[in-house]
């Protein structure tokens, strides 16, 4: 089983520190920072209990002013999220070999109106996650690294039309073997879904809620052999 998140050595815990700043739909850029809620500090959330985890933007206040932007997004397309360490976005996020990339969780969540301050109370259900694949002892850190920041994944083509936010989110688990020691980075992305169908997304969580500081995948001494990872959240909504 595979998520995204950031596992690195104490040495390089900064270099875990990210945004996620640009959006791509079927190879299109939507442009740099648009249709994102990005905050002006790369810094994480850790405390999975707060409200920051919904979409951030209250311990690391959203750059202002926020894009009112919608994405259009045709269900079915290929997105892909590109990360950096700071807004300035002028080189790819850097990361030393050493870092381990272990949980990637992208939830979404239907919303009468993307642009909406209110994120509290919505029914979130994931659609990719991307980490530790045991066969060849990698980790999506090594994706991301030879893809320049840029990470890709589908949008399910069944569900139904509409805004949504996208949440897309790196968990870095360097000081995670104790709570609370992960460190949360995640943006939302406000998106038009077209076409789609009629399916019902299951299972689905709220944020906060999802999860649990004694949950695996959130507290883990990664210093150890591992046999296999366990991404937090529920399990990935396919068609």
């Amino acid at each position: 089983m595979k998520s995204f998140a950031i596992i690195a050595s104490l040495a390089a815990g900064a270099q875990a520190h990210s945004i996620f700043q640009e959006l791509y739909v079927n190879g299109v850029s939507a442009g740099h920072t648009v249709g994102i809620r990005v905050p002006d500090y790369d810094g994480p959330i850790t405390d999975v209990t707060s409200n920051d985890v919904i979409c951030n933007g209250g311990i690391n206040p959203y750059h202002q002013p926020v894009s009112q932007t919608i994405i259009p997004v045709p269900a079915g397309a290929t997105v892909t999220a590109e990360w950096h360490h700071t807004l300035s976005g002028a080189t790819p996020i850097q990361l030393t070999p050493a870092t381990r990339v272990q949980s990637f969780p992208t939830c979404k969540a239907k919303v009468n109106n993307a642009t909406q301050t209110d994120v509290t109370g919505l029914k979130w259900f994931k659609i990719y996650q991307d980490g530790l694949d045991t066969s060849t002892n990698t980790w999506g850190v090594d994706r991301l690294i030879a893809n320049a920041g840029k990470v890709s994944f589908k949008i399910p083509s069944c569900i139904e039309p509409g805004q949504y936010l996208l949440r897309h989110e790196l968990i870095a688990l360097h000081a995670a073997g104790s709570y609370p020691g992960a460190q949360l980075y995640m943006e939302c992305a406000q998106i038009q879904i077209t076409g789609g169908g009629s399916t019902a997304p299951s299972p689905t969580v709220n944020f906060p809620g999802a999860y649990a500081g004694s949950d695996p995948g959130i507290s883990i001494n990664i210093y150890q052999t591992l046999s296999g990872y366990t991404i937090p959240g529920p399990s990935v909504f396919t068609c």
